[in-house]
Formats: structure tokens, C-alpha cells, sequence
């Protein structure tokens, strides 16, 4: 485990999720967020730490001085910064490509200086609506370049470029996840994401929305399994020789999962229809041999478990930031 590790987006689902197993593990963990998706209220109850800290800051500005004095002994890197739900990137689709580019150079050369070990978080979106199935890391993906996602596919795509690039050429010890669809507490309820959506709808006691017919395919994978992998990727050695797939192999269909939060948070509501998004995948499911050959990992929650702690956590009083 790391003595000393940076997180970058560790304001957000994952990088909070990630904070906390850092810290639990021993480690002083320096996060860096700017906030326009991350939640004070994630980490907030770490500001009582003396082994956290907070630099508010875009991870696509080149560090500063002040920043690289704040670093000091960082020997671990989570480049975890970008927005990732489909309606927050393309909010802003010029910044979500600098996010995820710059973001990912700078961290890059950060970890150059520094001497430090760095984890991007990339995701099964470099596969966009891929032929196919299941997702293997040597499968090149089918993405539209100017589509409306591409500011996130392309994005992440150019990311793992500059990743290879730095371990062939500049001697980084850099690894790469996919990460698939992940699902747990903290989540924002606006996130536009189906688990989240589909939760916000049920408990508020309206028709749960499914694009399409809902036969399009995802896999859930739950962010305390999600958080093994990333620490397990990070920590293995030797690193594995190229991305490794994050996520849980079993496939459902959206329309199943509507069912089943229905179910679980005991809403009488009913499924509204919505036209599907433009280049939304028709089947997304990961091939996660990579992973158990060289982290010995794989997901353990079933997802009724993982939904019934979801659900309970949006009860408690989940809000939008």
C-alpha cells in the first residue's frame, strides 16, 4: 500500500470510495478536485484526518510549485478526474476533453518527476458500441469520433495513448483500468446514470424511464468491488502488460434492472419509454480474464446485495451537489 498517494477526483463516487480504502490502509492521501462533480459531503468526513488533505484545483491546469511542494512523497497516483456520466460530460464537451487529456499528461509527468506509480482510470467506453462481445482489452473498440460521446470516448482513448507513450518512452510505471458501470452509495441522484436514475425515480414514486426497448445490456459491478481491483491493479507486480478490464461479467438488461429496483425499493410504479440516445451501446460486458490472472480478482456482490445498500443509502438522504 501506498505511503503516500494522490487522487485526483477524489471528491467523487469512486475517488471518495477510494480515499477511504487508502486511509484505512495506512496511507497519507492527498485528494485534488475542482468540484465541478465531485461533493464536498463525500469527503467530508475525512477532514478530521491528519493523514488527508485538499487541493482544490482542475487536474487539467499544469502544477505549480505550491502544488509540487504539497506532493512531496507522493509515491502513488490515481488519475481518477473526469466527469463520467453521459449528461455531465457532454455538458461540456471541450472540458471533459481537456480533463481528459491534459489532466492525464499532467499526472503523467507528475509521475515522471516524482518518481511516483501512477493508475488512470480509462473505461469500456474506448469499446464504444462494440462488435464485440464480450469486451477484451486487444478488441479496438467501434467509436463515433464526432459523435455526441466522443468528447468522453475519444477522450479516454487519447488518454491510454499518452499512457503507453510514457511507459515506452519515458520509463513510467503507469497501468491503465477499464472501468465498466460501477454502482453504489454516493452516487448523485442526478447523475443521469440508470442505477441512479432508476433509484431517484422509484423511491420518489415515478415510472422508472427506459430508453429504447430496454433490451440493451449492461454490467453492475459495485464500487467496494470496483475499489479492490483499482488497489490490487496499482499495487501488482510485475504490471500487467497493457489495460486491464474492471467490472463485473455478469450481463442484464436494462430493462431487467428496472424490474429488479422496482422490486427492491418496493415502489408500485411502472416503465415509461424513451427514445434511445444517440450511439448508446446495444451490449456492454467485460472480459475480466486479465484481471483474475494477474490481480486474482473479481467481483464478489451479488447485485440484489449491492442494490439493497444503494437503495437504503438514497433513503438516508442523497442530493443532488
Amino acid at each position: 500500500m501506498a505511503d503516500c498517494a494522490l487522487v485526483t477526483g477524489g471528491a467523487g463516487f469512486l475517488g471518495s470510495h477510494l480515499c477511504d480504502r487508502l486511509l484505512a490502509g495506512g496511507a497519507r492521501v492527498v485528494c485534488l478536485d475542482n468540484f465541478c462533480t465531485g461533493a464536498r459531503d463525500n469527503i467530508a468526513h475525512l477532514a478530521g484526518s491528519a493523514r488527508f488533505s485538499l487541493i482544490e484545483r482542475d487536474a487539467a491546469e499544469a502544477p505549480d510549485d505550491e502544488m509540487i511542494a504539497a506532493l512531496a512523497g507522493v509515491t502513488r497516483i490515481f488519475n481518477l478526474a473526469c466527469p463520467a456520466s453521459p449528461p455531465m460530460y457532454q455538458r461540456d464537451p471541450v472540458f471533459t476533453m481537456r480533463t481528459c487529456v491534459l489532466g492525464a499528461l499532467n499526472m503523467l509527468e507528475l509521475a515522471e518527476r516524482t518518481g511516483a506509480r501512477l493508475l488512470h482510470a480509462s473505461t469500456s467506453e474506448v469499446y464504444g458500441d462494440p462488435r464485440e462481445h464480450p469486451q477484451r482489452e486487444d478488441y479496438r473498440g467501434w467509436v463515433n469520433p464526432v459523435g455526441p460521446r466522443a468528447c468522453y470516448d475519444e477522450g479516454k482513448r487519447a488518454a491510454e495513448t499518452l499512457c503507453a507513450d510514457f511507459i515506452r518512452g519515458r520509463g513510467v510505471d503507469a497501468r491503465v483500468a477499464r472501468i465498466f458501470n460501477t454502482y453504489g452509495p454516493r452516487m448523485r441522484p442526478d447523475d443521469g446514470r440508470v442505477v441512479s436514475t432508476f433509484i431517484r425515480q422509484a423511491l420518489a414514486g415515478e415510472p422508472l424511464t427506459v430508453f429504447g426497448d430496454g433490451s440493451q445490456t449492461r454490467s453492475f459491478c459495485y464500487v467496494d468491488d470496483l475499489i479492490e481491483g483499482l488497489i490490487r491493479l496499482m499495487e501488482v507486480e510485475p504490471a500487467p502488460g497493457g489495460p486491464v478490464n474492471l467490472g463485473n461479467p455478469e450481463e442484464r438488461s436494462v430493462r431487467d434492472l428496472a424490474g429488479l429496483v422496482i422490486e427492491l425499493a418496493g415502489a408500485g410504479v411502472g416503465i415509461d419509454s424513451a427514445p434511445l440516445p444517440e450511439d448508446d451501446p446495444a451490449r456492454r460486458r467485460p472480459d475480466i480474464s486479465r484481471a483474475k490472472a494477474a490481480l486474482g480478482w473479481s467481483p464478489t456482490t451479488p447485485i440484489r446485495e449491492g442494490l439493497e445498500r444503494t437503495i437504503a443509502w438514497f433513503r438516508g438522504g442523497a442530493r443532488a451537489r
